[in-house]
């Protein structure tokens, strides 16, 4: 990129921010405006001062007659500024604080949009990143925006006013601005590509901490915490030579901005006394210019602040921006979910998917009865867990389509189909809150509702003993409880809601054999009007089943009763087998 291109995309930048709150941008303009009014103001209160009451009583002796005029004065433009600086920061404060806010809702909001697949390519510890430091670096123009915006009349009524006093005085302070501005410029080019690696830093050290946190059993459990916490360090230091690189590059720059207003100053004065020995400008008239230039050290700092801040508010943006540039949407349609209570019938047709080109599932063919308990068997890799994800449009199949109750599953509109379906998978995951916001998630459910889905879970026991019931506190995804309860639980949030089509992937796992096949069994009773299906791996969850279908080979090579299958198809039977000889090694190792 170009400077001037770096200008053009950054000025873009501000446009879209300010745009987001015009009002409170425009406040915190005109309390900068009024500030910078003040200052020109008080320069000339001054210049008058000088002239009018200084002099007269230093060189004459005359009576200071104007003192309290003078004093007035003084003490008037100090009360305008003092009242400036309150509506610009505060008005600055809450532009900046509400397009954060705004930004980072927008980020979620947009995400959530997306299909599973695209998470799946994702870190997110990275997406964490974008989320607040990206986020933050992205607006950080817009906390000296609003006074740099302002203090621009400062500097348009300061050269309008040196060049009234003096027309040569003026062009050396235009030169001047000019100057400094075209220096800020290219700093600020040079910067941005230093910005682009310290927010990508940002990003590989959120990334390494969140996998850190998130894996700490294992890491604990194979004693590599030296190994991930140098990983870390490693990271860390990148990051922090990278911001010391981009930071000691502004500083040189600032070395120059900051001595080029008092090199102007000097140039000036000396010009400035020149003229007042040629009689064309008064001692008066040099002391405002002075005081002015002074003054105009300060914007042109700020301006360059705003410039450099552009750099890195850019590099920031470019990261949040790439994340809200992702189209790969999930499609919904218009329908609503149905008022029906019973339980639903599900078809398959030609089924496809692949994950990355791989082909997982191919020409699929399913069709089950409402109300029917299916159990999805097959080994390793076969595709049970992605046919379970494809029932409930976590996915979208590649090929073919999938009906519920004669419904193509693309045709519900947002959130109308999980008021049909519920899907629970074996890693249940819970929010930090209590147990009844968990079950409920919000939503409006009865006590009667929430202890009916405890029980069916087979978790109202253990909820029963918890210190507070249904109001105990979980912690952050429920590590207070066992993995069992903690699947029971997710369980019972699913059932709440009494969908038409159920699907457990795995969802018992981490329960007992026996605890599981009395949960298995209070589902298929009559109080749950729902069709289940089942990814099982104990043969106890398999003969509750109804129905079976046999997944390999991408295909689902058999449906029928569990006992037929054992009779008519021999992987299954050896599949069938190999669980069971699993089941009893536990339990003689128990």
């Amino acid at each position: 990129m170009t400077p001037w291109s770096v200008l053009r995309d950054g000025t873009r930048l501000i446009k879209r921010f300010v745009g987001m709150h015009p009002g409170a941008f425009s406040l915190a303009v005109l309390g900068a405006a009024l500030y910078a009014g003040a200052i020109i103001a008080s320069s000339w209160v001054i210049g008058w001062s000088t002239d009018e009451v200084i002099i007269p009583v230093l060189d004459r002796g005359e009576d200071p007659d104007l003192l309290g005029m003078a004093a007035a004065a003084v003490l008037g433009v100090a009360a305008v500024k003092g009242g400036a600086i309150i509506l610009r920061r505060t008005s600055a404060a809450y532009m900046t604080g509400s397009t954060r806010r705004d930004l980072r809702n927008e980020l979620l909001a947009h995400m959530l949009t997306l299909r599973m697949s695209w998470f799946n390519r994702q870190a997110i510890g990275d997406l964490l990143a974008v989320a607040d430091a990206d986020t933050d670096q992205g607006t950080g123009v817009l906390g000296p925006l609003p006074y740099a915006t302002g203090v621009s009349l400062l500097l348009v009524g300061t050269i309008a006013l040196i060049s009234t006093i003096d027309i040569w005085l003026g062009v050396g302070a235009v030169v001047g601005l000019l100057t400094a501005i075209v220096i800020d410029v290219r700093g600020s080019w040079i910067t941005f590509g230093m910005w682009e690696e310290v927010q990508k830093g940002r990003g590989k050290v959120a990334s390494i901490a969140h996998e850190s946190f998130d894996g700490a059993l294992t890491v604990k459990a194979l004693g590599r915490e030296n190994f991930v916490s140098n990983k870390f360090g490693v990271a860390s230091d990148e990051l922090r030579d990278r911001i010391i690189t981009v930071n000691s590059t502004w500083t040189k720059y600032q070395v120059i901005i900051r001595a080029l207003p008092q090199f102007l100053i000097i140039v000036l004065l000396i010009v400035g006394a020149v003229r007042i020995s040629a009689d064309v400008v008064t001692p008066g008239d040099i002391v405002t210019v002075a005081y002015l230039l002074t003054l105009l050290a300060f914007p042109i700092q700020l301006i360059g602040f705003v410039l450099w801040d552009l750099a890195g508010a850019l590099a920031g943006w470019r990261r949040v921006e790439s994340v809200l540039d992702a189209t790969d949407y999930m499609d919904w349609g218009e329908d609503s979910a149905s008022s029906k209570t019973d339980p639903a019938p599900v078809t398959g047709k030609t089924v496809g998917f692949a994950y990355d080109d791989e082909a997982v599932l191919e020409d699929l063919n399913l069709n089950l009865g409402a109300g029917t308990t299916l159990a999805v068997v097959g080994p390793t890799a076969s595709g049970k867990s992605t046919l379970g994800l494809l029932l409930a449009r976590l996915w979208d199949p590649d090929d073919g389509t999938i009906h519920l109750e004669g419904r193509d599953l693309r045709r519900f509109a947002r959130s109308e189909l999980p008021k049909e379906v519920s899907y629970v998978s074996q890693n249940a995951f819970l929010f930090d809150g209590t147990v009844r916001q968990n079950v409920t998630l919000d939503s409006e459910f009865s006590e009667t509702e929430v202890q009916r889905a405890l029980r069916l879970a087979g978790a109202d026991r253990f909820v029963s003993e918890l210190p507070d019931g249904l109001d105990t506190q979980l912690g952050e995804r429920g590590t207070t409880l066992s993995g069992g309860q903690r699947q029971r639980l997710a369980l019972a949030r699913a059932l709440i809601r009494k969908p038409r089509l159920m699907i457990l992937d795995d969802a018992t796992s981490a329960v007992d054999p026996s605890v599981e096949a009395e949960i298995l069994k209070a589902l298929k009773s009559a109080e749950l009007p729902s069709t289940i299906v089942v990814v099982a791996y104990r043969p106890s969850s398999i003969r509750l089943a109804d129905e079976v279908v046999y997944v390999d080979s991408k295909r689902i090579l058999a449906h029928g009763k569990h006992d037929d299958l054992l009779e008519s198809e021999p992987g299954y039977a050896r599949l069938v087998k190999a669980y069971e000889d699993e089941a009893a090694r536990l339990r003689d190792a128990s």
